[in-house]
């Protein structure tokens, strides 16, 4: 597997666990991410991701902000991008099952029920269950645009 990894400020010790924890799965990691605490600014690294996602066979990117919040919305608004900002395993879960979501994230200054690692594992691990989940994505994907 290999995955495109960004964050901004906000994000740069979570990034760093995120990274360590995909190297242990021996995932392969493509890093573009801030190492430090100087502000910038979320959008820029989102669509860094996205760009590098998009020109590679990666199976998957994971974004990282203060809340997750800002860099998801700017990632979703890119096309073919389905970024998940899920508040647990369950939820990571079902939006790979569900949403067949390519990107995830998180925030850094989150304080998660859970490990971050566990549920970034629970959206690897999952399947895309396809049948009415793809009539689904595809309305949604429809509304690009629009």
């Amino acid at each position: 597997m290999k995955a495109v990894v960004a964050n901004d400020h906000g994000g740069v010790e979570l990034a760093k666990t995120i990274l360590e924890h995909l190297g242990k799965r021996g995932i392969e990691a493509v890093y573009l991410g801030t190492d430090t605490s100087e502000s910038v600014d979320y959008p820029d690294y989102a669509e860094k991701a996205v760009k590098e996602y998009r020109s590679g066979s990666y199976d998957f990117g994971v974004l990282i902000c203060g809340t997750g919040i800002g860099i998801s919305v700017s990632a979703n608004k890119m096309k073919g991008i389905r970024c998940a900002l899920p508040q647990n395993s369950y939820a990571a879960e079902m939006t790979k099952r569900h949403n067949n979501a390519n990107f995830i994230a998180f925030g850094g200054r989150i304080d998660y029920p859970e490990p971050v690692t566990q549920i970034l594992d629970s959206f690897i691990d999952a399947e895309f269950e396809g049948g009415r989940h793809q009539r689904r994505i595809d309305k949604m994907m429809a509304l690009e645009g629009k």
